[in-house]
Parts: C-alpha cells; structure tokens; sequence
C-alpha cells in the first residue's frame, strides 16, 4: 500500500476516555503507555509520570531530552506539592563576557545558551520522595525503547526534519554529534521506522544505577563540562555539582468557584492566573462569538505586559507575586479593556520544543508535569557518545542589563513551560496543560475557561479552535475559528491571520476526577497524542 501517514482528508473525533485504577495522558502513544505499565506493576501516579517522562525523551526526542528542565505539580496524600526542576545559567557567564566575545544578542542555538538541565534531577527527587518503585525499575521501559528501538510517529517526524534544517545550516563542529545521534547515513527516519539510541540507553541506566550521582557529580558530568570547554561554552561540572531542584508552594487563584494552580516564577503560570483574575469579572455567555474571543485576548495582553516585566528568578523579582493576583488587580485592569483592540509590543511566541504528560492512580494520587529543550531538540550540542540533548534555555534571558530578567551568573530565567492543576472545596479535580512556548498561559486560559464557563468535556475543552496572542494587534487563529468571529475581530482592530499549521497552538493533556471516583481524561488532536487507562 502507498500512504501518507501525515495526511488526513476527512475530520476525525475522539470521545473522553474513563479509567478507575490509573490513566495516563501525553502526546505520544508509547510513553503513555510506558507510564501505564508502571502503573500495572504496582507503581503509583508519581513512578508513572516518571517513567512517562523518561520515555518522551526516547520517543519524542524532538521536544525533550537529557538535557531538559521540568516542572511538577503533585497531589499527594491529599496535598498538593510544587517542584521547580529548572535549572542555573553558569557560574562563569555573564552579559559582559558575551559582549566581549562579540555577541549583540544570546545566540538561540550552539554552546552558549545551555543552562544546567533540571530534568534528571526532577525525576530523581521525585522518586525519593514519594515513589513505591525504584528509579531503576521505573526508567526501564524508556531504556528498553531506546536500546531496542522504537517506530518515529508523525508529529515527532515532522518536527525532526525541522530540526535537522534548522542545525544543517549552524554548519559548525559542535553540531555534528547531534547528527551521529539523531541521523541514520545522514537522513532523519522515516514515519513508522524504528530508530534507536543506544548511548541514550546506556545514560538512563547509568541514572538509575546510581541515582542520578554519575549524571551531576560523576563521569556524566565529566564528559559535559570536557565537551562544554572544548568549544569555548559556559556550563561546567561546578556547575552541575550545585543543583537541586526546589520545592515550592504552588500559587493560585478563584476562578468561578474553582482553585486554578500554577508553579511561581520563575515560570509563566503567574501570567495565565493574571488573566483568569481578569476574566472572572467578566461574564462569557457563549464560546463562538467576537466578544468571548476579545475579551480573553486583551486580558492576555495585560497579563503579559505585566508578567515580561517582572517574572525571573524569584530572588530578583522587584514584585510581590500576591500584588499581581490580587483582587484590585484584576478588577482594575478588568475595566482597561475596551470594545477596541489595545496594542502592546511584548510577547514572542517562538515554537518551543516541549511535552506535557499527566496521571492518575487509584488512591487518589494525581501529577502535572512538564518537560522541556525549549527550541525543539534545544542548543543542537549532543555530548558524544551520551545522547544528551542539551538545552538552550539561556536563549530566554534578556540582554539588557537594567531588565528584571537579565542575564547574571547562576540565575533562572523567565520560564516558559508550566503544569497546571484545578481544585474545588479543597479537593483535586485534577491535572492539566498545554504546552507551546509563550502559548502555554493562553491555551491555559482558554483551557480553563472552556471547561468552566461554558461546561465543555475535557476532550471538547482541549479540541475548542485556539487563538495566539502574538504581539501589537496581531493575533493569530486556527481554521476552524468561526469566520462571523473572524471578521468581527478584525473591525474591532486585531490584525488576525488565520494559521493553517496547527503546531504553534500547543498540545494539551487533561486527567478530572469524576464525582463517582473514576477518571476522565481528554488528549491532543494537534499531536500524536494518547490516553492510556488502567
């Protein structure tokens, strides 16, 4: 037979999916169902999302890696935890240095802009803290895959052929490796063929043998900090040496009589609760007209404005983060948006490279997570002989001394990747996100407001037509939007264009607790995405 696996004449529907003992969420159908398999063999929610994690990093190389950050949002023995796994700009850098070197800006690609990656630590705190089953066991399916192969699925084949145009053109040394890693004989893999990582492999065991110790102090970390002064970078063993990742109190506001949960900066969550206190003073009566779609925007570009400002690493935020949730706030800049479209410059949603993946168990136990190389496969640097993708988050930091996310040494940067959770009366109702660049708080807000004010299922709520923020007037929506919508959007002064890629909207996952005890789940249509339910 001779098809195109990427083509699709006709529109195809999914139905939410139930489970009762455990269920899985993310955008890749083999990770899910890794995150599953732990889930049968007697791990709980937490051993699934990191074997899901580890999993996405073999099976969907394009968006995560070794080398990724990760953030967490755990409902646990009826609490809910944060966890804060970005990770440190180097010790040794600084905005004078590059400077000095000839540099007018971060570069986004190369062996400048990696920080140190959070991810493997991520995994290992939250193992320690709250898993049944070792790491070792729970890293296995991820390492079967990589060592044994795994079939390349759509989306992840699109993406690699980015990549591998994006890296062609570095045309430096550095950059081989991630073709020895990332090619056969030169090619990126076709759809549906097996492709393996062998060193890939070999670095997981070597993390869940010795609990992460030979990837931040050991020999992991020698081949790094050798390779990252080979070619004249900043990241070094000292380094990798330093880093935990942080646990922290989530924040959250009321929206409508539901907990909206987000992690504090240094992420981007305070951006899309920021807009949620907004919306809430305005009442939505139906999903597909100009004035829901406005509305939602102009809030989003108040709370961007505001959250480009100020959010960095939290030790240098010159504002307190219950200032911008407070009730005052929202109320006043509530009344700032007008039946004609504001203009703002910030904002600069560059397609990311990130997932998301949520799960659930039959005690109650429920995790957000996310993991991110932050452009795709990240910097293009792949430490020989290791498969670690290393990312290029340091891209995010402002080059200008004076702003609030500048660029210093052993600093976080404004951070794009976020989990979301919901909760009412103290209960969890559940995990959710949408991954994406600085489309994560506004698929987020939308998200949430599907669900809430207008009653959608979460599969519905995930599958609703989006629309992107992208700077001034411009706005940028997906086919589907209703064109009456459309065109009144335009008279009101946004400068919409309809997007035909649907990738820059985000992928979100979604797990609800039910009143009757079961789960509901709903997963992307814009991905590969898949719900796995025990």
């Amino acid at each position: 037979m001779n098809y195109n696996p990427a083509e699709y004449k006709y529109a195809s529907r999914r139905n939410v999916l139930y489970g009762y003992n455990g269920m899985v969420a993310t955008s890749q159908p083999l990770a899910a169902q890794a995150g599953l398999e732990i889930l049968k063999k007697g791990g709980n929610a937490v051993d699934a999302a990191i074997a899901t994690a580890a999993c996405l990093t073999v099976v969907e190389p394009t968006s995560n890696g070794l080398g990724s950050d990760a953030f967490a949002i755990v409902w646990f023995n009826n609490k809910l935890h944060g966890l804060n796994a970005s990770g440190y700009s180097p010790y040794s850098i600084s905005i004078e240095k590059l400077k000095e070197r000839g540099f007018t800006e971060i570069p986004r690609y190369g062996i400048i802009p990696i920080m140190v990656p959070g991810a493997p630590a991520a995994w290992i705190e939250l193992s320690e803290k709250f898993g049944k089953l070792s790491l070792k066991e729970v890293l296995q399916p991820a390492i079967n895959y990589a060592k044994n192969g795994f079939p390349v699925s759509v989306t992840v084949k699109k993406a690699w052929d980015n990549a591998f145009k994006i890296y062609k053109q570095e045309n430096k040394e550095e950059f081989k490796y991630w073709f020895d890693t990332f090619t056969k004989n030169g090619n990126t893999p076709k759809f549906g063929e097996l492709f393996k990582l062998p060193h890939h492999a070999e670095t997981l065991e070597s993390i869940g043998k010795t609990n992460g110790h030979s990837y931040y102090k050991g020999h992991i970390a020698d081949k790094i900090d050798s390779f990252i002064k080979k070619y004249n970078g900043y990241l070094s063993k000292e380094d990798l040496e330093d880093y935990k990742p942080e646990w922290v109190e989530p924040i959250s506001i009321n929206y409508r009589g539901y907990d909206v949960y987000e992690i504090p900066p240094n992420g981007q969550g305070l951006v899309a609760l920021m807009a949620l206190n907004i919306l809430k003073n305005i009442e939505f009566t139906n999903k597909d007209n100009s004035d829901t779609y406005h509305k939602q925007i102009e809030a989003m570009k108040l709370s961007f404005v505001d959250g480009q400002k100020y959010i960095t690493d939290i030790r240098h935020m010159k504002i307190d983060v219950a200032q911008l949730l407070s009730d005052d706030y929202g109320i006043e800049k509530s009344k700032s948006i007008k039946d004609k479209a504001l203009s703002f410059d910030e904002s600069d949603p560059n397609s990311g490279g990130t997932v998301y993946l949520c799960t659930a168990d039959g005690e109650g136990n429920m995790v957000s997570f996310i993991q991110s190389n932050y452009n795709g496969f990240g910097s293009g640097i792949v430490i020989p002989e290791t498969g670690i993708a290393l990312q290029n988050r340091l891209h995010n930091f402002n080059y200008d001394n004076q702003h609030n996310n500048c660029l210093m040494p052993h600093k976080k940067t404004y951070h794009t990747i976020i989990p979301g959770f919901l909760m009412k009366d103290r209960k969890a109702v559940g995990p959710f996100g949408v991954m994406g660049a600085f489309m994560q708080p506004q698929g987020h807000v939308q998200v949430v407001s599907n669900l809430i004010d207008f009653h959608m299922n979460p599969q519905e709520a995930i599958d609703a037509p989006r629309w992107q923020w992208i700077k001034g007037m411009s706005v940028e929506v997906e086919q589907d939007v209703p064109m009456n919508v459309v065109n009144e959007l335009i008279n009101r002064g946004h400068d919409i264009k309809i997007q035909q890629n649907e990738s820059p909207f985000g992928r979100g996952q979604m797990i609800l607790r039910t009143e009757e005890g079961t789960l509901c789940g709903g997963t992307e249509k814009r991905a590969d995405g898949h719900i796995a339910a025990w």
